[in-house]
């Protein structure tokens, strides 16, 4: 049983949003949000909105209402790379330089535990 949330077009650099996903991969929902609300980056804000959205998924189905949220677990997240805006910035003797805006698309999986293993 799992159920799936996923955040697109997040106005953030993909490599930023890894780095906070890879301290949930794998680990119960209970302690991913408490991981998340302490953590002080800016990326734990879709993070965490894109969890609780997938906790939220799970327990509107009908096998899901039996459920408690200690027996959850994050069993995928992963972030992918969105479109990219280029915005051009003046420089030095009339050049111009790219600036990349970067979007990410934020995907987790949440799932039950079977028989209190993950």
């Amino acid at each position: 049983m799992e159920a799936m949330a996923k955040a697109r077009f997040v106005r953030m650099s993909p490599s930023k949003v890894r780095q906070v996903v890879d301290l949930i991969r794998g680990r119960g929902v209970e302690e991913s949000i408490q991981t998340l609300h302490f953590l002080n980056r800016a990326a734990t804000v879709p993070v965490e909105k894109t969890l609780r959205s997938a906790v939220a998924n799970i327990f509107n189905t009908k096998e899901g209402a039996q459920l408690e949220s200690s027996d959850l677990y994050v069993k995928e997240a992963f972030v992918d790379d969105g479109p990219t805006m280029k915005r051009f910035r003046p420089r030095a003797m009339g050049r111009a330089t790219m600036i990349r805006k970067r979007m990410s698309h934020i995907t987790i999986v949440v799932g039950a535990k079977v028989g209190g293993q993950a």
